[in-house]
């Protein structure tokens, strides 16, 4: 399993589907951006090879050299996104979800009319600019794992069930560090919003609000019940599209770091979401039969470095009906427990996500 993440250039184009006219192209080295752009010879041949197998009704998706991956997608036959990476390591699956995010933020921004029936290419050039700090964000490294799994990250406050709020974006200042982002309807105006929604409803809350800022990257509340093997976990509910992500689960400072523990997450779950387990439940598809249904698997392990006790780290992941348990271990975990750790963990975590 490639060390994912560890630096390298990325690439980002974006081109009209139908002329193969660039719309923009931004770039990242080590996480930053950079202002390093690719030839127009090689953007034309980026997409001329796409365009070339549409018409032979081939759809290439992906292409490997020795130090480079390329993803190809189109979005409404509009719009084509292409991504080149030399991050050693990286997964087409990573790549695809990026270019899902990178559109996504083209939508929110621009709208899905305009890019759909592009009437003005120049004008939609410049209506672009004002999604490029977005997209860059999608370029560098992350803290979080909502980005690969597609679900929201989750923390578990210790009252979180006080903490249930939805249309207008808002956002208001509870606590140094806290803020409330409020969607609502078109009332009460804002002026009205301190003395009705902070100085009633949420006055009361304050203290297990301030329970929630020293979880910080635990994620966990204090206390919670995890086995001392764990390093690190990724636990979600492939429904509700939830996370809960922490590779300090504990608080300890041991090896490996906390970026090297995220690091070894993300790519085992790229390996498991692309290999062993289905990435989620969506409408149902024109099966072969049960029986491949019946042999998806359940679980699987991963042991990097060494199977000697005290030695390397283990991965195990699990999954049992809408959750999928990912956990990282400590050397001193046997590999015949590791089943067993991960299904009495999954069971721990259950109520509360």
């Amino acid at each position: 399993m490639g060390e994912e993440g560890t630096g390298g250039t990325v690439h980002l184009l974006c081109l009209a589907a139908s002329s193969g006219v660039p719309l923009f192209c931004r770039s990242s080295r080590g996480g930053a951006p950079a202002r390093q752009q690719l030839p127009f010879s090689v953007i034309g041949s980026l997409n001329g090879v796409h365009m070339f197998g549409q018409n032979l009704e081939v759809q290439l998706s992906s292409a490997k050299t020795e130090n480079t991956t390329v993803v190809w997608k189109s979005f409404h036959d509009s719009i084509t996104l292409i991504v080149l990476s030399s991050e050693e390591g990286i997964s087409e699956l990573r790549l695809e979800r990026l270019l899902q995010m990178v559109f996504g933020a083209m939508v929110l921004l621009v709208g899905l009319e305009e890019l759909t029936n592009i009437r003005n290419v120049e004008r939609l050039k410049k209506d672009l600019r004002a999604s490029y700090c977005l997209i860059d964000s999608f370029l560098g490294d992350s803290e979080l794992i909502g980005d690969l799994t597609q679900c929201v990250d989750c923390v578990i406050p210790p009252e979180g069930s006080l903490l249930q709020v939805p249309h207008r974006l808002l956002t208001l200042t509870l606590l140094p560090s806290l803020e409330l982002c409020l969607l609502c309807g078109p009332s009460p105006p804002l002026s009205q919003l301190y003395p009705q929604l902070l100085e009633r409803c949420w006055q009361p809350l304050l203290d297990p609000l301030r329970a929630c800022l020293p979880l910080g990257p635990r994620a966990l509340p204090s206390g919670f019940p995890l086995h001392t093997d764990i390093l690190g976990l990724l636990l979600l509910h492939l429904e509700l599209k939830r996370c809960l992500f922490t590779v300090e689960p504990l608080g300890d400072k041991a090896e490996p770091s906390p970026e090297q523990r995220r690091r070894l997450l993300r790519n085992f779950y790229t390996l498991v979401t692309s290999t062993h387990f289905p990435p989620e439940p969506g409408p149902p598809e024109k099966t072969e039969d049960e029986v491949y249904q019946a042999q998806l698997p359940r679980a699987c392990y991963l042991v990097l470095g060494t199977e000697e006790p005290g030695k390397g780290v283990r991965l195990v992941a699990l999954q049992l009906g809408v959750r999928r348990l990912l956990l990282l271990l400590s050397p001193q975990s046997p590999s015949h427990g590791l089943r067993s750790l991960a299904t009495h963990t999954l069971h721990a975590l259950t109520p509360l996500l």
